[in-house]
């Protein structure tokens, strides 16, 4: 296959991705439900190997497992893998934000301030997963605004769309203040206080984690199988 071919496949293979983290969030595929892959090929309209490409990318963040006689089903992450991802990003993202504040011009705040917005619309929308995609866009652009590669390497082993998806997918969910409250982080920033910034992402993180632990239940949650690292572990490396 050609360079073309690959990218182009690969592109596919994330949006099959995406669209089969969806089903499983909005509950069309429950906890222990197959994803057969010929079906999901069909109904796509494409071949199997993006569909393949898809649930191994599932299956190395935890929430579909695969076996040899099985196929790919359906996992639940327990809190305590959820909750594990709120930690790490905290530290990771509070040193971004050192990072950034000396490298910080204007227009990189009204980016992020527009973020902030598109995150308010969705939520008043109700649209869960357009306000996911600018909730991890927000976070995404402290990291890149941090100019460190390794970090933002780290930070995208994490897969924090998935993660702010699942947070955001959880009945009872205030999205509205969920989207609220990146407005301090914004605003840290903006005074280029990198102890404020830690301080507020922090606090973040810890307001998302408590969000989540007080609505997440453990029912029906499965264990990761042991070659694959567990949602949030930095094991491979690296919404709140």
């Amino acid at each position: 296959m050609d360079r073309e071919g690959s990218i182009s496949r690969s592109v596919l293979s994330d949006q099959v991705k995406d669209h089969l983290l969806q089903a499983i969030l909005d509950g069309r595929y429950p906890p222990g439900a197959r994803i057969v892959e010929t079906r999901v090929a069909r109904d796509l309209g494409t071949s199997q190997a993006p569909v393949r490409e898809a649930l191994r990318d599932l299956e190395a963040l935890g929430v579909v497992e695969i076996s040899a006689f099985r196929g790919a089903r359906v996992r639940r992450p327990s809190a305590a893998e959820l909750l594990e991802a709120f930690a790490v990003r905290a530290e990771l993202e509070s040193l971004a934000a050192r990072l950034a504040i000396p490298r910080l011009v204007e227009d990189d705040l009204a980016g992020l301030e527009e973020f902030i917005g598109e995150m308010q619309r969705c939520a008043d929308a109700g649209d869960a997963h357009a306000e996911a995609l600018a909730d991890a866009g927000f976070h995404k652009r402290i990291i890149d605004l941090s100019g460190n590669a390794t970090l933002a390497r780290v930070w995208r082993t994490l897969e924090p769309f998935s993660r702010t998806y699942i947070t955001l997918g959880v009945p009872g969910a205030d999205r509205r203040r969920i989207a609220d409250e990146h407005v301090p982080v914004l605003e840290a920033l903006r005074a280029r206080d990198p102890g404020l910034a830690t301080d507020v992402l922090h606090r973040h993180f810890e307001h998302a984690a408590d969000g989540l632990a007080s609505r997440w239940t453990d029912e029906g949650a499965t264990a990761v199988p042991a070659a694959v690292p567990p949602i949030g572990v930095a094991a491979n490396a690296a919404s709140a």
